[in-house]
C-alpha cells in the first residue's frame, strides 16, 4: 500500500490514471444509475462498438479516430431516441443491427486503409495509464455537462 502512495505521489502518469479514473466514475454512477432504471444496459455496448465505424472512416479519410467515435455515437444515439420516441418501439434491435454494422463497417475501412498501422481497438479499450491532461479536462467537462442535463431534466428521466 505504501509502495502504491509513493509511486502516485513521483509519477504524473499515475496521479493523472487517478484523477482520470475519479472523474470517470462521476458520470458512469450518475448514468448507470439511469440506464439500470430505464432497462437500456444493451445500449453501451451497442453505442460503443458501433463508434468503431467511426474511427475506421475517420482514419481511412485522414481525420483524428476519436472525431469519428464522437460523431457515430451521437448519431447513434439520436437514433435511437429517434426510433424509440417515434415508433414507441424497444431499442434492443435497433441497438444490435447498430452494433453489427458499426463493427463491420469499421472492420471494412480498416482493411481497406493504405499503410495501416494504428491498433483502433486500442481506441475502444484505452489505457487508463496513458491519459494525458487534456484529457482530463475534456472528462470534468463531460462530467459537468451529464451532472447538468440530469438536474435540469430530472423529472423526465
Amino acid at each position: 500500500m505504501f509502495e502504491f502512495i509513493h509511486v502516485l505521489q513521483s509519477q504524473t502518469f499515475m496521479q493523472n490514471a487517478v484523477i482520470v479514473g475519479l472523474l470517470a466514475s462521476v458520470a458512469c454512477g450518475v448514468m448507470g444509475t439511469y440506464v439500470v432504471t430505464r432497462r437500456i444496459v444493451f445500449i453501451s455496448g451497442g453505442i460503443s462498438h458501433t463508434v468503431l465505424g467511426g474511427m475506421g472512416a475517420a482514419y481511412y479519410y485522414g481525420f483524428n479516430p476519436i472525431h469519428g467515435a464522437f460523431v457515430v455515437a451521437i448519431m447513434a444515439a439520436l437514433l435511437i431516441g429517434f426510433v424509440s420516441l417515434r415508433y414507441h418501439q424497444h431499442e434492443d434491435t435497433l441497438i444490435g443491427a447498430l452494433w453489427a454494422v458499426g463493427m463491420a463497417v469499421g472492420i471494412l475501412f480498416i482493411y481497406k486503409t493504405p499503410g495501416y498501422n494504428v491498433d483502433l481497438m486500442s481506441y475502444l479499450f484505452g489505457n487508463i495509464l496513458m491519459v494525458k491532461r487534456e484529457s482530463m479536462l475534456f472528462v470534468a467537462c463531460l462530467d459537468l455537462v451529464i451532472i447538468s442535463l440530469v438536474i435540469v431534466f430530472y423529472k423526465r428521466f
